[in-house]
């Protein structure tokens, strides 16, 4: 990892009122991962790819004690991907904007579960599955409040949760299908008082909800708060015992489309996901996934749904900055369709090297 020492974090810190900060500095990181992948029913091509991103990280101290935080990520090709600041008090928790990290609220639990490498929709089939994300994908502010006896509340709030990643200076200009402002309020539990046997359990859970302007409908002005809401929800635990780590998560998203003129619309999900991971010693981990996901839509006013499953077994080996990994994937209804060419598996080869 190379640093550049003393690099002032001022500029940073102009809009707190004046408030000095002492000098930080700004370390850089990077890593590149070259992969092979089969998959099948598909044209592959050449199946050699490879991805390289770069992070910064930055941080320094105000004179008051508080700390300052910064994160850019780049992923491949150097493409800027997130970034977020943070403001780290001494007893009223903690303060931070983000930009499409999707590190906050809801979209830090869209998937939860153990895994020796990747989420079980994550590899190279590419399942097009929908997640919860809450307003944590695009521009947002949080506020975590400090750790209580192992439970800590974090709220999240985004002035219009349409996505975009604003500059400063600037806004996200028009309405994005209708979207308004979003709130999510979510909750991490590590309830070991003390207990051994507790100390390795993980309750979580979030709530989200997103203003939404409907279409009006023959029978007049669209204004029930459901049709004129988006929300979505999260829960779910992990348990770790010694090597095994096992857990399990059910998520769902109502869409606000109930009443709306198009009857085919997607109405909502409902996901669930299952996993656990194994580590055989230091340097060797393996994990088995699951995961169900159902797309209900409104076609004629009745309730239809589709539902994409998918499963994967996964095997990590790490030898200092050095990974190599493998996942035997298998999913059913990719994208949601049900044609019997989206039924299909894929084995995915990585490396991985960090710097």
């Amino acid at each position: 990892m190379n640093k550049l020492k003393k690099i002032g974090l001022s500029a940073l810190c102009g809009s707190l009122a004046a408030v000095s900060a002492n000098a930080g500095e700004l370390s850089v990181s990077g890593g590149a991962t070259i992969t092979y992948s089969s998959n099948e029913k598909e044209t592959t091509g050449n199946p050699l790819g490879m991805a390289s991103a770069v992070g910064f990280a930055g941080s320094g101290e105000l004179d008051n004690g508080w700390t300052v935080n910064l994160a850019i990520d780049n992923n491949d090709k150097s493409a800027y991907s997130a970034s977020s600041l943070t403001l780290t008090t001494n007893s009223i928790g903690s303060f931070k904007v983000v930009s499409g990290s999707g590190g906050v609220g809801l979209a830090a639990m869209d998937d939860k579960m153990p895994s020796a490498w990747e989420e079980t929709w994550g590899t190279s089939l590419g399942t097009s599955v929908n997640l919860q994300k809450g307003v944590g994908s695009g521009q947002a502010l949080a506020w975590k409040l400090p750790t209580v006896a192992g439970v800590t509340l974090e709220i999240t709030h985004s002035p219009k949760n349409d996505g975009a990643q604003v500059s400063d200076k600037a806004g996200s200009g028009g309405a994005v299908s209708g979207l308004g402002k979003g709130t999510d309020v979510s909750l991490n539990i590590n309830p070991s008082f003390g207990i051994d046997a507790l100390s390795g359990v993980n309750i979580f859970g979030a709530y989200s909800v997103t203003d939404k302007e409907n279409p009006d409908v023959s029978a007049g002005t669209n204004d029930d708060l459901d049709e004129d809401t988006v929300e979505e929800g999260t829960v779910g635990m992990t348990v770790a015992i010694g090597p095994l780590t096992v857990g399990a998560q059910v998520a769902g998203e109502y869409l606000g489309v109930r009443g709306s003129v198009d009857r085919t619309a997607a109405a909502g999900y409902k996901n669930n996901f299952w996993g656990a991971s194994f580590n055989v010693n230091d340097n060797l981990s393996i994990s088995y996934g699951e995961m169900e996901s159902r797309k209900m839509f409104e076609q004629q006013g009745d309730y239809e749904s589709v539902e994409l499953t998918a499963e994967s077994w996964q095997i990590a080996y790490t030898m200092g900055g050095a990974s190599l990994k493998i996942a035997e994937t298998d999913a059913t209804n990719i994208g949601y369709s049900t044609t019997a060419y989206n039924d299909r598996g894929a084995t995915t080869l990585a490396l991985t090297l960090a710097f």
